[in-house]
């Protein structure tokens, strides 16, 4: 396949998504009563999400739809979801088992309802389905402009009865069987936004949109008490089972009001349990639990066990309720990620474990007055996080994390360990009077040690301050670091040098503990972001060219630059090994650029541009967050997994989109076609030898040739102290050749390999190709002992003839022009000499064989010492050349 029609990326796949708990759907509880317990299902995009209510872990994701989920609901077997025109049903949480299809407009309510679902779709058209055969069995049809059903529910105990809200404040109850309105309720003047069962029979839960709580008896057609939120439309109603007569009322606003229905009065409030709307409140039968869930991408546990009848939060899944806008792994193992988003916080996602995350809050510039009221009115916080630096060396020590905030002209730091904001806001001097109001800090950096934090700010200024006692230590440059905003500032491993990059087009390099000017680079064009690998010294410079520098430290020059984005670079990371620059852009591309070769190696598109990356320490994984997305997104490094081989990409390469983790419908299908890419490649096999003038080894193991000199020495060692004892009744073996492969000897013709070899001996030139046959091929498949055994055999005096040392003098020149097996022709050829050395010094023959192999001996460690001398010189050129 030609490398233009590539599709995917060969790199990286999706792996799964991090930080993704709750949309604005409500949430539905389910009871396994074989396990008894209860789960939670939430909707997140286009899946679902199952969770146990006892820790809140996670059990199962269900596959991907084509479009986004609209509304949830499920029974004791299915979970049926919304998309669309379209109702899918899925068993066993995960795998779509039935389609309901027959909807003119978007389905917007669902209701299980027995051996059947009812759904209701935006043109105000009602549908029974029959769950089993998909088949239509009713459809109910109400005038939109008198009656536009709102809501729905099954009241209990009343057979094949449904109940359905208008939007108009009036209630129909309608025989679904006989498809019979039965009694139409006049209602109220607000629409109804819910209905909810009561733990009464006959009595109902209706919700209003001007805030209104009634319930009414839908027996006698009476209102039995009434309640008013000033919190704006009623979102979900549940009631207490376990015999406190408590109603719950969710509020857009985030609060959620517990009525007392005996009492009928407000009994508290429990304000801010989200941040959005509550999607969705349920209390567990029986249990003193309320689970909630908003569009603030979390779902919360309540427990009421204490006096006031206010709940208090047991357990919770919380994910950033605006997208993220920079994440970076924190820890050398991989396993954390430390995520900053539009909403203000600070949190921590682990790629082991859900039950390992942490949130470090929301900044404030007064911690203890913030925590004396609602940090929602707190005019004391501190804006959304923009960058931050981690460093885990002195985490348990002191603070570890530094952070910048949005048009703020102070740095706060953040204790990992305690998971909270930390003791320091580190603040520079003030240079003018309208320093604070004009000037913000745009860049941070912590030293490998944990001991120093760097601060780059707009006005040009560098300062570096002590991240224990949180104090000034200094600034770079007599006045100012740069004429301009500083865009980028890193300090290398060993805490000897710091880099800077300006809105002045200069990179300036500074000696970190004298703070004096080294070197400076004129990039020629405005730096937007910079980031540094500390182990190789390479610092990658994105200019507002949309074009890429990489800087080695040490030479102090420019040794790459790539080209090829098309529009500006949002953020860049390196390979843990220093090889890969990976590099994101608001052209919605992920590229992976090789650094020795210099080449664009990966690339594919997303549909949301990714504005942060980060790779693993590990190099397993690569994580991004993206616009207008809440999730972390990790992707697998595929050549930790198998080989991968890497081609560079041609100047007019078009990648193509890849679904983010966790929402690609189809995903396994993608995965397969991806492995076809570079089939020609992967499926090369090496020949035995590459070249003819290419010198090959033999590839056994050392034990098989390397101590046949020494082996005289290793018999003495091993010799045993006693005679081995005969066995009493030794059992039937079939007889073997020895050696190190095991083979039974032959029936017949038992002298055929010894006249083999000798005959192959006396002609070597005629069988020493291929080499698995003839003398060579014998010699590879016998051990030291028997190498030696045939070595000693070949002399007069041993049953072998002169003609034959001859013969194996020719093998082992034959050897030599060949260059192969060139590891076992040096080590038979020293065997043989010790042997036979003083034979041949006596037969003039062998003296002229022996000289010819010396001969052909020398040319070829000639051959092979220029050859090591010109790797060499090359090697220490790429070193320590300019490219």
């Amino acid at each position: 396949m030609p490398v233009g029609s590539k599709k995917g990326s060969v790199i990286f796949s999706g792996f799964r998504a991090l930080g993704l708990y709750s949309n604005h759907l409500s949430h539905v509880v389910r009871y396994h009563k074989k396990h008894r317990e209860f789960y939670i299902v939430t909707a997140v995009g286009n899946c679902f999400h199952t969770y146990n209510v006892k820790k809140l872990g996670i059990v199962a994701v269900s596959n991907a739809l084509p479009e986004d989920i609209s509304y949830l609901a499920a029974d004791r077997m299915l979970v049926y979801v919304a998309i669309g025109k379209k109702v899918s049903a899925f068993a066993r949480n995960k795998e779509v088992v039935h389609m309901y299809t027959g909807h003119g407009a978007d389905v917007h309510l669902l209701l299980p309802f027995g051996d059947h679902i009812i759904s209701v779709d935006r043109g105000n058209a009602v549908i029974v389905w029959d769950v089993e055969s998909e088949e239509e069995y009713l459809q109910i049809t109400f005038d939109k402009v008198s009656f536009e059903v709102s809501a729905v529910m099954h009241p209990s105990t009343y057979l094949n009865k449904i109940l359905f809200g208008s939007s108009q404040g009036g209630l129909q109850l309608w025989n679904v069987k006989s498809n019979k309105l039965l009694y139409t309720f006049t209602g109220w003047p607000s629409g109804v936004t819910v209905l909810q069962q009561t733990p009464a029979v006959d009595v109902v839960g209706v919700g209003l949109s001007s805030g209104q709580i009634i319930i009414h008896n839908i027996k006698f057609d009476e209102s039995l008490m009434k309640f008013q939120q000033d919190w704006g439309p009623v979102t979900s109603l549940s009631f207490r089972t376990d015999g406190h007569p408590v109603m719950a009322a969710g509020s857009p606003v985030g609060h959620i009001g517990l009525w007392d229905l005996e009492e009928k009065k407000l009994v508290c409030q429990m304000r801010d349990a989200h941040n959005t709307a509550i999607a969705g409140l349920t209390f567990l039968h029986g249990e003193p639990l309320l689970i909630t869930n908003g569009a603030d991408n979390g779902i919360r546990v309540w427990i009421f066990d204490t006096a006031g009848g206010g709940g208090r939060l047991l357990r919770s899944r919380l994910g950033h309720s605006a997208p993220p806008t920079k994440v970076q792994h924190h820890g050398l193992n991989g396993h954390h990620i430390l995520s900053a988003g539009q909403d203000g916080t600070l949190q921590s996602f682990s790629t082991v474990h859900e039950r390992f995350n942490r949130s470090l809050g929301h900044g404030s510039i007064n911690k203890k007055k913030s925590k004396k009221k609602s940090l929602r009115y707190d005019k004391l916080k501190l804006p959304a996080i923009t960058t931050f630096a981690s460093e885990s060396a002195r985490q348990s020590d002191w603070d570890s994390i530094v952070a910048c905030h949005r048009g703020y002209l102070m740095t706060t730091t953040w204790n990992y360990q305690k998971g909270s904001m930390g003791a320091h806001k580190l603040e520079p001097e003030l240079y003018n009077a309208k320093f604070i109001t004009h000037f913000e800090i745009n860049a941070v950096d912590i030293t490998s040690c944990g001991n120093f934090v760097v601060v780059g700010l707009s006005s040009g200024h560098i300062d570096v301050y002590n991240m224990q006692s949180g104090m000034r230590r200094g600034q770079y440059g007599e006045d100012e670091a740069h004429r301009g905003a500083v865009r980028g500032v890193s300090v290398d491993g060993l805490n000897q040098l710091t880099v800077s990059a300006g809105a002045d087009k200069l990179v300036h390099i500074w000696k970190f503990k004298s703070r004096k000017l080294v070197h400076s680079i004129d990039l020629g064009t405005t730096p937007v972001t910079t980031h540094l690998h500390r182990d190789s010294g390479m610092l990658a410079v994105a200019l507002d060219d949309f074009t890429l520098n990489v800087l080695d430290m040490e030479t102090k020059r420019i040794v790459r630059k790539f080209s090829g984005h098309r529009g500006q670079v949002n953020d860049m990371a390196f390979s843990p090994d220093g090889r890969w620059l990976i590099t994101a852009a608001m052209d919605c591309t992920i590229r992976t650029w090789d650094l020795p070769s210099g080449c664009l190696v990966d690339c594919f598109l997303v549909d949301f541009a990714a504005v942060s990356l980060t790779m693993s320490p590990t190099g397993d994984f690569l994580a991004s967050s993206h616009v207008d997305n809440l999730g972390i997104y990790l992707w697998s490094n595929n050549t930790l997994c198998g080989m991968v081989s890497l081609r560079p990409l041609p100047a007019d390469y078009e990648p193509t989109v890849i679904m983010l983790p966790g929402t690609c419908p189809g995903q396994d299908e993608e995965g397969e076609g991806d492995a076809d890419l570079n089939t020609e490649m992967i499926e090369y096999e090496s020949p035995e030898q590459l070249d003819e003038q290419l010198v090959t080894l033999s590839m056994l193991a050392d034990s098989r040739w390397k101590n046949l000199l020494h082996l005289d020495i290793i018999k003495k060692r091993n010799k045993p102290k006693e005679p081995p004892k005969v066995p009493k009744a030794a059992p039937f073996f079939m007889p073997t050749i020895p050696g190190l492969i095991p083979q039974f000897a032959p029936s017949e013709d038992s002298n055929q390999g010894e006249q083999v070899y000798t005959s192959t001996m006396n002609n070597p030139s005629s069988s020493l190709f291929p080499p698995d046959d003839g003398p060579v091929g014998m010699l590879k498949e016998m051990g030291p002992s028997g190498i030696d055994a045939e070595l000693r055999g070949l002399a007069p005096d041993m049953g072998g003839d002169v003609s034959v040392l001859q013969g194996f003098l020719k093998m082992v020149a034959s050897m030599l022009d060949s260059k192969r097996d060139f590891d076992l022709a040096q080590a038979y050829l020293a065997l043989f000499l010790k042997l036979h050395l003083r034979l041949i010094s006596q037969e003039p023959g062998l003296m002229e064989e022996a000289s010819k192999v010396s001969e052909k001996l020398e040319d070829t460690w000639t051959s092979m010492q220029t050859l090591f001398n010109q790797s060499l010189c090359l090697l220490s050129y790429t070193k320590s050349a300019l490219l």
